[in-house]
């Protein structure tokens, strides 16, 4: 499992959630006494069915993927000489239309935000790179501060699959994050100094604390 894991991170370059969800779908079906090297089409079909009456069909469609990952990893170690997901169809995901906020509900967000202290004016400034910008929430606790172009007007972000990607940075945030920097407390150690956003004890914040 180890060996497959650093497969799926550094050969299929996948991020750190998506390495740990496929993991831990080949680890359940390994758990039930299927072999990897010696499983066939209809072992694996007879599994799948048995998970389908308790997942969605975009779960049962990312089970498929990881087992035909893992898989395919084994193919590649000689490990077995076929994937026995090749002839298995993914089940058909119905496409929808993203529910999105509307302009009232984002004032309202905004100006829910207490800014009469330092961390609610950083919260602000990460609302407004979430919503102007379009940073996922990890990508905004990455962030650093040698890549913000305030004046140019736009961030270099890395994102999923370390891509990196340049977004723009409008007005209204780049407003809002030059306030934030004015009140942002010393970072506790040097290796923390170009990390954008902190928490309370000057290090950086996490998915939990944004979430919260």
């Amino acid at each position: 499992m180890d060996a497959f894991s650093y497969y799926l991170k550094m050969e299929r370059r996948l991020s750190p959630n998506t390495v740990a969800a496929y993991s831990s779908d080949v680890q359940d079906f390994l758990s039930t006494g299927a072999d990897g090297r010696s499983a066939g089409t209809g072992e694996v079909l007879d599994y799948l069915g048995a998970r389908s009456k308790t997942l969605s069909k975009r779960s049962q469609a990312r089970l498929l993927s990881s087992l035909r990952s893992y898989f395919d990893f084994l193919v590649l170690e000689g490990e077995r000489a076929d994937n026995p997901c090749d002839g298995i169809d993914s089940p058909k995901i119905g496409r929808y239309l993203p529910e999105v906020l509307s302009a009232a509900e984002v004032d309202a967000i905004m100006e829910s935000v207490d800014l009469r202290t330092w961390n609610g004016v950083r919260d602000r400034a990460i609302l407004e790179l979430l919503y102007g910008s379009g940073l996922r929430v990890s990508e905004a606790c990455t962030l650093r501060l040698s890549d913000v172009f305030a004046d140019e007007g736009y961030l270099r972000v890395v994102g999923k699959g370390d891509k990196e990607r340049i977004v723009p940075l409008g007005d209204i945030a780049r407003d809002g994050f030059i306030h934030y920097l004015t009140l942002r407390p010393e970072p506790e150690q040097p290796a923390y100094g170009d990390i954008a956003f902190q928490n309370r004890f000057a290090r950086p914040l996490s998915r939990v604390s944004v979430f919260k």
